[in-house]
């Protein structure tokens, strides 16, 4: 495997603890409350913003092409190794599907409006494009590039050394998308991935909890009652999603 592919899946494991406490908390609070579309949110004033759990099994945004160039292009960012499953397998596409299916893929409680001036770096994302509009548009564009520079193939149906250089480019700003910015794709796709591949199964990333278990992240465990005084101790515990775990009983 390349070794930017690998140096990824290092910093999954080195780095992501924060991500998998804050994702678990937050992982499509507003983007996975309701999958129909529509002009505004579904809930009343004072309510607890509670989660909706991930109700249809297959995409529902993705068209069979850019499934294939999802499935593909986060398999390579989270490849299957010997810490655990990859991003197909954890279910991070169908995750991502999802979430530009809803109020984040739309950006429904960002500011979409001008005036456009040119950003800066630490101002975080600035495209005019909505999230679902930049995957539309980067991924057909990456796919015309993909058949003109590499024998008429989709990016899905290269091999994975061409992928990944495609990627590469995508994430050094290389590879003009046309209207969409292929570097602030490839940041917004990397960021999606690893929410995917850590948040709550609840929205049909993390299968199994397989992110968690790599991390040894515990989830939504009610308390640790048991475990305040054992200081230095490996917590054995297996995790606990908002929806409780697999084989769950009453002293589980």
């Amino acid at each position: 495997m390349p070794a930017n592919a690998f140096s990824r899946r290092q910093i999954l494991t080195a780095g992501v603890s924060v991500t998998a406490t804050s994702v678990a908390l937050r992982a499509g609070a507003a983007a996975a409350r309701e999958l129909e579309g529509g002009n505004g949110d579904p809930w009343l004033p004072h309510q607890a913003d509670s989660p909706t759990p991930l109700q249809k099994p297959g995409y529902v945004f993705f068209t069979p092409e850019e499934a294939a160039f999802v499935e593909a292009a986060t398999e390579r960012l989270i490849p299957e190794d010997d810490l655990g499953p990859g991003a197909k397998a954890c279910g991070v596409p169908l995750f991502i599907d999802h979430q530009l299916a809803g109020a984040y893929g739309r950006a429904g409680s960002w500011y979409m409006q001008g005036p456009w001036a040119k950003g800066e770096k630490t101002q975080g994302f600035q495209s005019r494009m909505t999230p679902s509009d930049l995957y539309r548009a980067a991924i057909k564009a990456i796919d015309e590039h993909s058949m003109s520079s590499r024998g008429g193939k989709l990016f899905a149906d290269l091999s994975a050394e061409a992928q990944d250089a495609i990627l590469s480019d995508l994430e050094g700003g290389k590879l003009d998308l046309g209207g969409a910015d292929g570097k602030t794709f490839f940041k917004m796709l990397w960021q999606n991935a690893k929410e995917g591949m850590f948040s709550d199964p609840i929205y049909g990333g993390n299968k199994d909890m397989a992110g968690w278990k790599m991390l040894g992240f515990p989830g939504a465990r009610y308390n640790y009652l048991d475990w305040v005084d054992r200081h230095g101790e490996h917590y054995d515990q297996p995790p606990v999603g908002i929806r409780g775990r697999p084989g769950w009983n009453s002293t589980g």
